[in-house]
């Protein structure tokens, strides 16, 4: 058996995980973290994320935001409703900034944040499973195999991130099924993109479409087994129903890239912190892709964990008192934040006549009252504590 300690041990090395290990490192603290993957190498996830404003200013404080190309901004946000006149226009303008978002790939964002991580003091173990996460009166207690060996790693704080079912057993997590997946891919229309991003609700889900390069970033929902038959269809065919779906404010869907398809939930762990122990990201929360909200929220998890853990003395990381303070940064940020994205799936993904015509007089009132979208726009950009 292979041990060792450290002050913080990472588990997960995912855009989340990495962030936090970047604003951890060069304070003089031992950081480990602890990757499945078996090397650095990039990932091939699929997704594109939609980076708020405020997750923009995050990364360039860890030194990730100057490394990115082919980066995509988002200026305007339209909000609407099928078969209905309801429509609200968030503006980057009216916030007094250029963008309120940003689109690009998660292949991207994960490959700068890993070459902060080569560039760091932080200590990368790449092909580590971790079996077991337990905890002694004064320590988190990580079990993990590497390279065909056992080793034990003690750290005054655990943290899990992008995942945490290492977590699950003891700590079982509530989970919602909305009964919806996700079709993602990139699609060409007539009318060329120029930042304006479109969220469309419909009685089968929200349907988005996020500006970047040439084209748009889709992110369609639907039930899971009409998702499943979405995959199976010809281009044509997906692209006639795009346009019976959306209809015309971007012209004709032209073509479409290669499509995925992943299950949308609510996934949420009881709490934030246990003894020695921290969650964030993934491990904490998983969110619908409405609004954009999910990884936003994790970004920040990493940041305030980082703060507090920057805030103690070195014998206090890990503490009670430590995990109180993470626990309360986090509370009305994430709180807010899961209820925002929850009430927005339950209220617009269904085609109840009355609903219907209340939300499409609540998007066109909420339109007409400026200081109301810039409340919707903060909290979209910074979250609740924004």
């Amino acid at each position: 058996m292979n041990e060792s300690q450290c002050d913080v041990a990472i588990i997960g090395g995912g855009p989340v995980g990495a962030a936090l290990a970047l604003a951890l490192q060069g304070n003089g603290l031992q950081v480990v973290l602890l990757e499945a993957r078996e090397s650095e190498v990039n990932t091939t996830d699929p997704r594109a994320l939609a980076l708020s404003y405020g997750t923009r200013l995050l990364l360039q404080r860890l030194g990730a935001w100057e490394a990115l190309r082919d980066v995509s901004a988002i200026k305007v946000i339209e909000v609407t409703q099928k078969n209905s006149t309801g429509l609200t226009t968030l503006r980057a303008q009216e916030m007094g900034v250029e963008e309120m978002g940003y689109v690009l790939p998660y292949t991207l964002l994960h490959g700068a944040l890993q070459k902060g991580l080569a560039n760091s003091d932080v200590k990368c173990i790449y092909g580590a499973r971790v079996s077991e996460l337990r905890h002694t009166h004064d320590a988190a207690v990580i079990e993990y195999q590497h390279q065909g060996q056992s080793h034990t790693l003690t750290a005054r704080l655990a943290v899990a991130a992008d995942g945490g079912k290492v977590l699950e057993v003891a700590h079982p997590p509530q989970i919602t099924d909305y009964g919806q997946s996700g079709v993602i891919a990139h699609v060409l229309t007539a009318q060329a993109s120029t930042g304006k991003a479109f969220e469309h609700f419909t009685p089968q889900g929200p349907m988005a479409l996020l500006p970047y390069l040439d084209g748009y970033e889709l992110v369609l929902t639907a039930t899971h087994d009409a998702a499943q038959d979405m995959l199976t269809w010809d281009d044509a065919q997906f692209l006639a129903y795009l346009h019976n779906h959306f209809g015309n404010r971007v012209g004709d869907f032209l073509s479409i890239g290669k499509r995925s398809c992943y299950p949308l939930r609510l996934k949420r762990a009881p709490d934030i912190t246990f003894s020695h122990t921290a969650l964030i990201g993934n491990a904490a929360q998983t969110l619908h892709p409405v609004a954009g909200q999910g990884f936003n929220m994790g970004i920040r998890d990493a940041w305030e964990l980082a703060q507090v853990i920057l805030d103690s003395a070195p014998e206090n990381i890990g503490s009670a008192a430590m995990c109180a303070a993470y626990r309360q940064s986090r509370r009305l940020d994430r709180n807010a934040g899961i209820r925002f994205t929850d009430g927005l799936v339950r209220l617009f993904s269904n085609d109840a006549p009355l609903l219907g015509r209340l939300r499409s007089a609540a998007l066109t009132v909420l339109d007409t009252l400026p200081l109301a979208r810039k409340f919707v726009a903060k909290r979209m950009m910074f979250g609740a504590n924004g």
